[in-house]
């Protein structure tokens, strides 16, 4: 059984892209694409990457502006059926209920606060923190506006669960492994301790991409990961 692993394929060439999904998808559900991807190579990128496999496609886009150019910009996303879109939820209730809209079979993820940014930095850019209240606010006002899913730091998953219960998806970045460098996320945890504080969905990248063999890295933090759940 694939784990529930989102695979963060940031490669800078398609055929690179292609190579790491392959090598990834018999370990984790799904592969993410992200924002810099897709605008290299375009739709192309997610026929490519899904290719023969089973795995799911997150289309990580964070889509940001008028509700009017979202729901446009989700109806032609949702052309490529992927498993999972993202929005900002600080687009606010209109955008997101307008992403929804436009993409019905797709599953709409509001991120809260991006794990990049910590309390003194959301103080600079002059969101009301600390990030943990900043994210309940957002995640609130976006599963009220329908989305399926949150896009969170392991760091607020517990508090968020009990906030708006089983039914929304929790999809955690800023994953590590024990021992993995942070890069260039201020807020993450462990596989395991994203897991325990409610995640259902654990966004990995360079500790699976970045290995000299990405297929092995991925089997073998999948393993962790259902041991994990089993314990749990």
């Amino acid at each position: 059984m694939a784990a529930p692993i989102a695979v963060a394929i940031d490669a800078p060439e398609i055929e690179t892209a292609a190579r790491w999904a392959s090598a990834v998808a018999p370990h984790v559900s799904t592969v993410k694409v992200g924002l810099e991807l897709y605008l290299r190579y375009g739709p192309e990128v997610i026929t490519t990457v899904r290719g023969a496999n089973r795995v799911s496609v997150f289309l990580d886009l964070k889509l940001h502006d008028i509700p009017a150019t979202v729901a446009g910009a989700a109806r032609n996303v949702a052309r490529l059926k992927p498993s999972i879109l993202t929005v900002h939820a600080a687009g606010g209730r209109d955008m997101i209920a307008a992403a929804v809209e436009g993409a019905p079979e797709t599953t709409i993820a509001a991120v809260t606060v991006l794990t990049s940014l910590d309390d003194a930095e959301l103080d600079r850019i002059g969101m009301r923190g600390p990030a943990s209240d900043a994210a309940r606010r957002l995640a609130e006002l976006a599963v009220e506006a329908g989305a399926g899913a949150l896009v969170c730091s392991p760091q607020e998953a517990a508090q968020l669960r009990a906030d708006v219960g089983p039914d929304v998806q929790l999809i955690t970045p800023g994953v590590r492994p024990a021992g993995a460098d942070r890069g260039d996320q201020a807020r993450v945890a462990t596989p395991q301790e994203a897991l325990a504080a409610g995640a259902d969905l654990l966004v990995i990248g360079r500790p699976i991409t970045r290995a000299a063999d990405p297929g092995a890295a991925a089997a073998s933090i999948a393993a962790d990961v259902r041991r994990a759940e089993s314990v749990g």
